[in-house]
């Protein structure tokens, strides 16, 4: 299993964050390698990306994502099942008010690795896994202080 947490300051309000992240749209093509997505319904979607674990390994993964839990304004839950490889896992989107116009964000990640290559791929999701999630949540932060100054 691997795990990662990373927190980040927008300067936005907190309903401004929460109008993102609340579409899967939005924020689904912010995704490292982003390659596809799907929206099957409001909960559902299906997303394809690139993903190199490691140096060596390079893997076009396609994932359902299942939102588990709406908290408006501060946290959206979601699961996450391989559709091509043998990966599972969960995520979330929290976001806190610190004041009016400054909202902190956290993006957190954890996927494990199932089947033949699960010797091979959780210690390379060890390192990929905090990368993402750092990538993804600063994406996430920066396009929504994008679109606010636009």
């Amino acid at each position: 299993m691997s795990a990662h947490v990373h927190n980040m300051e927008v300067n936005v309000p907190i309903e401004t964050v929460w109008k993102f992240v609340k579409s899967m749209d939005a924020w689904a093509p912010l995704i490292p390698g982003y390659i596809d997505h799907e929206i099957i319904n409001e909960r559902e979607s299906t997303w394809t990306f690139k993903s190199a674990f490691g140096k060596i390994i390079k893997k076009k993964i396609q994932m359902k994502v299942d939102i588990t839990n709406w908290e408006e304004p501060e946290k959206v839950t979601f699961n996450l099942v391989g559709l091509n490889e043998k990966f599972n896992g969960y995520g979330y989107f929290k976001a806190a008010k610190l004041s009016e116009n400054k909202t902190s964000m956290t993006g957190f990640l954890e996927i494990t690795a199932g089947g033949k290559l699960a010797k091979v791929m959780n210690p390379l999701l060890k390192t990929s896994i905090p990368e993402m999630t750092e990538e993804l949540t600063i994406a996430v932060g920066q396009k929504i202080e994008e679109i606010v100054k636009s």
